[in-house]
């Protein structure tokens, strides 16, 4: 493929709305609240704060690096920077694990989409309380089958649309929409949060760390959730890595990106956490959290229905973002090794996609006894995918970058041909070397109930 005509990002603001767009997701707003609330509020905040600067953004630029530099997908990447050598397995490891989470993402970005059309019809408002049992209501969903996989099939419909329209026409324009809307209506759930009676007792348990309740476990899914939040190891970053121009600043783009889905995490926390105890209800609620949880709050509070719509609006957005970066890692894949056009690469990658996340879907209803070491379809991707190949991607990116890639290259990527300042380079080339690749390896053997 002609590197001229490759399609790549048009501006500044379009490649941090991108990148942020692909780190900011159902790990930010999902997962992170439950998360947080398991680990003891701000104890988990703090290390994962720390985890965030010291790890996650050294790690960012590391994708960033071999994406730029190799101006190809994952696979071919690493081919082009280190030919003859089997580096090109670590691309195809992000492509498969791609694959993997776009098909158990999908099903819970379905779900978001069903949870709008509920708040549309007001089921979680003043006057059902009591009447729609959100526990019930998300029981009787998930594990039925065919409007699961109907919504899940959307997901992956509107993830395409915007695929196919490219880079700069697709990702970069809808991305540039979606994520300032993602932030305003956050900020208007976490303003509403921290008006209601009794919210600042969730402020306190989300900002105020106790030092006490800090441990190996608290630290090392403190390290897991950075991983996953920032989308490390799965191709995304080296994918868009290579859309990013020459005398773009790697570093600075790393930076806010990495600051911002921090951000971003912190004010889901205080759009829950304050509402949560305002109601009298546990923070340790776990992966039920959003959907079961707060609707039950939605159900007390005056604007109800306004706010669940406002809410599973957001969340939608964010599975749809996230979702865009997951297939044109794929896509990318398809039309630059295989030399076919952007939308045949989309249908065969969301056809594949959209096959895979059915079963993960019906694998809490119709497939709910189909299991594999003891685990359901959705259980298995979920756990091959978070405890297996993100962790091992991100820590043989960080073998390579530090200990087999070229060092000039690597300065040259980061001061653009000596045009920026290299002084935090010799840090980034220790971190890389040997903090960010213990780190994850230790999260890779928690992950794996090793230690």
């Amino acid at each position: 493929m002609n590197k001229s005509r490759r399609d790549g990002f048009g501006s500044k603001f379009g490649v941090f709305a991108a990148v942020v767009g692909s780190a900011v997701g159902l790990g930010n707003i999902w997962r992170f609240p439950y998360v947080t609330g398991e680990n003891g509020g701000g104890a988990f905040l703090l290390i994962y704060f720390i985890s965030v600067i010291i790890i996650g953004i050294p790690v960012v630029l590391s994708e960033f690096i071999i994406g730029r530099r190799g101006q190809g997908n994952s696979y071919g990447s690493f081919k082009r920077l280190s030919p003859k050598t089997y580096w090109y397995l670590v691309g195809l490891m992000g492509i498969f694990a791609a694959f993997i989470i776009l098909a158990f993402y999908s099903t819970i970005a379905g779900w978001t989409l069903e949870y709008i059309y509920l708040s549309v019809k007001n089921i979680f408002s003043t006057t059902t309380a009591g009447i729609s049992n959100p526990e019930t209501v998300f029981n009787e969903f998930h594990t039925s089958t065919v409007m699961p996989v109907v919504w899940q099939l959307v997901s992956i419909l509107l993830t395409a649309f915007i695929i196919i329209g490219g880079v700069q026409k697709g990702i970069e324009k809808y991305s540039k929409i979606l994520m300032p809307l993602l932030f305003l209506i956050l900020v208007i759930l976490a303003i509403k949060a921290i008006t209601l009676p009794g919210s600042i007792d969730g402020l306190k348990f989300l900002l105020y760390p106790d030092f006490s309740k800090i441990n190996s476990n608290v630290v090392l899914d403190a390290l897991g959730q950075a991983a996953f939040s920032l989308s490390i190891g799965m191709g995304v970053l080296i994918t868009y890595g290579s859309y990013i121009k020459k005398d773009n600043n790697l570093l600075k783009t790393a930076l806010a990106v990495s600051v911002t889905d921090m951000g971003i995490a912190v004010l889901a926390g205080i759009a829950i956490f304050p509402a949560l105890f305002a109601f009298g209800l546990s923070p340790q609620e776990g992966a039920g959290l959003v959907f079961i949880v707060l609707p039950e709050i939605f159900q007390q509070m005056f604007g109800g229905q306004i706010l669940s719509l406002l809410f599973f609006i957001l969340l939608a957005i964010a599975a749809i973002t996230s979702s865009i970066s997951l297939l044109e890692v794929i896509v990318a894949y398809f039309s630059e090794e295989f030399k076919i056009k952007r939308y045949i690469a989309t249908i065969i990658g969301a056809t594949i996609s959209a096959v895979l996340g059915v079963f993960a879907t019906i694998s809490f209803g119709a497939w709910k006894n189909v299991k594999l070491f003891g685990k359901t379809i959705f259980d298995n991707f979920d756990f091959l995918a978070t405890n297996i190949l993100l962790p091992l991607g991100s820590f043989f990116i960080l073998i390579f970058l530090g200990w087999s890639f070229d060092v000039k290259q690597t300065k040259d990527e980061i001061t653009n041909q000596g045009k920026l300042k290299s002084w935090f380079f010799p840090v980034f080339l220790f971190i890389i070397r040997f903090v960010a690749p213990l780190a994850i390896f230790l999260v890779f053997l928690k992950r794996l109930a090793i230690i």
